[in-house]
C-alpha cells in the first residue's frame, strides 16, 4: 500500500525527535511505499540536511513551520485574496476564533467532544468543536479555491476579529487582557499552525499512476498531534483518506510547556492552550485509530477528548542488538559503581542525585558515580544549547562542594567519587559500555516521557533505581526499584540497598532485560504497526486503480481485506457544480466507511444517494468521482467477496 507519512520537525531531518522510530518504521516495513511530507520547525534543521533514504521511500516534501521561513512574507505563503475571498475569509476566521476564544470547554475539555458523561456543558463544548471543526475545514476549501492563506492571517482584519472576540462575553478570563502585542503574537503562531492547509500535497489520483499527492495514498500516519496531523485531517476530509495518529509524547502538553519557556504573557499562553487543545480534539476525533506510545500518553489523550475504542498503545521500538553483548555478558559490572546516562538537563534533576550519592558515600564509602551525558546532540533529540552547558557547570561545582577532599582531580575515573564524561567523547565509552560500567543504573528525573535511557539499561541487563514519572512504573513492571521524585534520601536509601545485595540485583537485571527484549525492540514496533494498517485499510474502500508499468490494469491487485463486504462502499458523486469540496454539513462530499453509513439512518437523502451509487454503478459516465472506474470496482467487490455479500 502507499502511506502518507506526516512528520513535524523530525523525519527525514537528520535532527528533530521523531527520526529514529519513523526511520525504523520506514525500513522495517519495506513491502510498502512511502511519501514522506515533513514540516521543518526551524532554518537550522534544514540546512542539516536529510538522512540517507531507503528506496521504498518514493518522494519527499518539505514545508517550514517557522518564523522568517523563504516565502512567509509574501510567496508561498502570501499572496491575497479578492473582495468576496475577503469576505468568506472573514466569516471562517471569525467562527474558528470565536471557538477558540470561548471558555466553555478550551484548553482543557477542548476537548470535551470526545469524552464525558453528557449535559449541557459537555453539548456546548461538542457545539464549539463542531464549529471549530467546520471553520477549519472552510479555511481549507478558501486556501484550494483561492489560494494561500498567509497574508489574511496575518491581516490588521485578523487581528481586529480576534480582537473583537477576546472582548467578546464568554470569552476566556485571560483572553480578556489580551493587548495588541498579545494579539499579534497569537495572530502569528496561528499563521504558521495552520499554514499546512495553504500547502500543495492534495492532488489526487488523477495526477497520474506516479503522481498525485496525499489525496492519492492509502493511508496517512501523521507522526504526532497538531499542525502534522493537519494534512491528514485535510486528505480525510476531502478525499476519504484514513487517518492514523501516532503521538509518543502528548503534542497538547508539550507545546503549553514550551510556550511557558518562550516567556510569553499569560494572553497568548491560554490563547495557544485552547487553540491547540481545539485542534488535538479534532485530530482524535477523525482519526482511524490513535496509537500512544505508553499508558501515560493514553491518559492524556483521552483527557484531551481522544476516543477510548480508538486507542491501541504501541512501545517505541529500539535497536537490541547494540546491547546484545553487554546484556549477555556474565560479568556484572563494576560492584560498587553507580550509572547515570542521558541527556544533561535540569529536568533530569543531577542535582538530587548528587545530594543523594553523598547519603550513599556515607553507607557505602566506596561506591562510585559515572555521569555520562550528553548535550542534547547525541541521540538526534535536540542540539546542544547554552542552558544545557550552565547546568552541567552547576553540577560540577556541586559535586565539588559536596567531595571537597577529593575535588581535585575531578575528571579522572578511579581518583574521585564521582565523575563526568562526554558521550561520545574521544575517552568516554560508547553507549552500551558506559551501562556496563556499573553494577546499578540510576534515573533520577523529575520530568519523563518514555524512559529510553531506562529501557537501555534493562537491554543489558542492569538494576535500576528510577523516580516515578512519566512512563516509568509502565516500562519497569516490578523489574526495577522505583522512589518519588525529588526525594535524595528514599534515592540514596534504594540504591544503597541494591549495592549491599548482589544476587537481588542479579535477580532485577535478568528480569529487566527479559522483558525489555518482549515489549521493546524495533520488531514488536513493526509488527504492530503492520497490523495496524492492513486493520485500517480494510475498512476502506479501493480508491485508486493498480497499474503495471506500461499503464495497465493490474487483475486481483488488491486482496479481498481491502474490500469490505456487504454494501458497495463508492465515493460519493459530487454535486451538481462538480466541486469535490462541496461536502453536506456533516461531513460528507468524502468516501465514508460502510459502518458509518449504517449509524447514520436519520440521514435519509444521503440514504437515498447511496443506493444510487449502488443501483447505477455500472452506468456511471466515465466523468466523475463515482463513474469511469466504478464499474471495475464493482466487479472487484463481487470477485473479492462471498456470493452471498455481493
Amino acid at each position: 500500500m502507499r502511506i502518507g507519512l506526516l512528520t513535524e520537525g523530525g523525519y527525514p531531518y537528520v535532527s528533530g525527535e521523531a527520526r529514529l522510530w519513523c526511520d525504523r518504521l520506514v525500513r522495517g516495513l519495506e513491502q510498502h511505499e512511502f511519501d514522506i511530507y515533513a514540516l521543518s520547525r526551524s532554518q537550522r534543521q534544514e540546512d542539516a540536511g536529510w538522512l540517507e533514504l531507503p528506496p521504498q521511500v518514493s518522494r519527499v516534501r518539505t514545508a517550514p513551520l517557522w518564523a522568517g521561513a523563504a516565502g512567509d512574507e509574501g510567496g508561498a505563503h502570501g499572496g491575497g485574496l479578492g473582495r468576496r475571498g475577503r469576505r468568506r475569509f472573514a466569516s471562517l476566521y471569525r467562527e474558528l476564533v470565536a471557538a477558540v476564544v470561548c471558555g466553555a470547554g478550551a484548553g482543557t475539555g477542548a476537548a470535551g467532544a470526545g469524552a464525558g458523561s453528557g449535559g449541557g456543558a459537555e453539548t456546548g463544548a461538542g457545539d464549539e468543536a463542531d464549529r471549530f471543526a467546520n471553520a477549519l475545514y472552510g479555511l481549507a476549501e478558501l486556501a484550494r479555491d483561492e489560494g494561500p492563506l498567509g497574508t489574511a492571517l496575518r491581516s490588521e482584519a485578523a487581528v481586529r476579529i480576534l480582537e473583537r472576540a477576546c472582548r467578546a462575553p464568554g470569552a476566556l478570563r485571560a483572553a480578556r487582557d489580551a493587548r495588541v502585542s498579545d494579539l499579534l503574537a497569537f495572530a502569528g503562531y496561528v499563521e504558521r499552525a495552520l499554514r499546512p492547509l495553504s500547502l500543495d500535497w492534495y492532488e489526487d489520483a488523477s495526477a497520474g499512476p506516479d503522481g498525485g499527492g496525499l489525496g492519492s495514498v492509502d493511508l496517512c500516519h501523521a507522526t504526532s498531534g497538531g499542525p502534522a496531523a493537519l494534512p491528514g485531517l485535510v486528505a480525510k476530509r476531502f478525499f476519504g483518506v484514513p487517518l492514523l495518529v501516532t503521538e509518543y509524547g502528548v503534542q497538547l502538553r508539550a507545546r503549553y510547556i514550551a510556550a511557558g519557556d518562550a516567556e510569553l504573557s499569560a494572553p497568548v499562553r491560554a490563547l495557544l492552550a485552547a487553540f491547540h487543545g481545539r485542534l488535538a480534539a479534532e485530530v482524535y476525533r477523525q482519526a482511524a485509530v490513535i496509537t500512544p506510545g505508553n499508558a501515560h500518553a493514553r491518559r492524556w489523550q483521552e483527557r484531551c477528548g481522544a476516543d477510548r475504542a480508538k486507542l491501541r498503545t504501541v512501545h517505541p521500538g529500539m535497536e537490541a542488538s547494540r546491547f546484545a553483548e553487554i546484556g549477555e555478558r556474565e560479568e556484572p559490572g563494576e560492584p560498587d559503581t553507580l550509572v547515570w546516562v542521558g541527556r544533561v538537563d535540569p529536568s533530569k534533576d543531577l542535582i538530587s542525585l548528587l545530594h543523594a550519592f553523598a547519603e550513599i558515600r556515607k553507607e557505602e564509602p566506596k561506591a562510585r558515580l559515572r555521569i555520562v551525558g550528553a548535550l542534547g546532540s547525541a541521540r538526534g533529540e535536540r542540539p546542544g544549547d547554552h542552558e544545557a552547558e550552565t547546568y552541567l557547570g552547576h553540577c560540577k561545582a556541586l559535586a565539588a562542594q559536596l567531595f571537597p577532599d577529593e575535588a581535585e582531580g575531578m575528571h579522572a575515573i578511579g581518583e574521585n567519587p564521582v565523575s563526568f564524561e562526554e558521550l561520545g567523547g574521544p575517552e568516554a565509552p560508547d553507549l552500551a559500555n558506559a551501562y556496563g560500567a556499573g553494577s546499578v543504573v540510576v534515573l533520577s528525573s523529575v520530568v519523563e516521557g518514555f524512559p529510553i535511557s531506562l529501557v537501555e539499561a534493562m537491554f543489558c541487563g542492569r538494576a535500576t533505581v528510577s523516580t516515578d514519572v512519566g512512563a516509568v512504573v509502565e516500562v519497569i513492571g516490578g523489574t526495577g526499584l522505583v522512589v518519588p521524585p525529588r526525594n535524595p534520601r528514599a534515592l540514596a536509601e534504594a540504591c544503597v540497598a541494591l549495592l549491599r545485595d548482589p544476587e537481588r540485583r542479579e535477580r532485577l537485571g535478568a528480569a529487566a532485560r527479559a522483558r525489555a527484549l518482549e515489549l521493546f525492540t524495533v520488531e514488536q514496533n513493526v509488527a504492530a504497526f503492520r497490523g495496524i494498517y492492513l486493520e485500517i485499510v480494510s475498512h476502506c474502500p479501493v480508491r485508486r486503480e493498480a497499474v503495471d508499468d506500461a499503464g495497465e490494469p493490474l487483475p486481483f491487485a488488491h486482496p479481498p481485506e481491502a474490500h469490505v463486504p456487504g454494501r458497495w462502499t463508492a465515493s460519493a458523486t459530487t454535486g451538481p457544480g462538480g466541486s469535490w469540496l462541496a461536502g453536506r454539513s456533516t461531513g460528507a462530499g468524502a468516501p465514508s466507511w460502510a459502518a458509518d453509513w449504517a449509524s447514520d439512518p436519520t440521514d435519509a437523502a444521503d440514504t437515498a444517494d447511496r443506493a444510487d451509487v449502488v443501483g447505477l454503478a455500472g452506468e456511471a459516465s466515465d466523468g466523475g468521482p463515482g463513474g469511469g472506474g466504478a464499474r471495475e470496482q464493482l466487479a472487484g467487490v463481487t470477485q473479492g467477496c462471498g456470493e452471498g455479500d455481493a
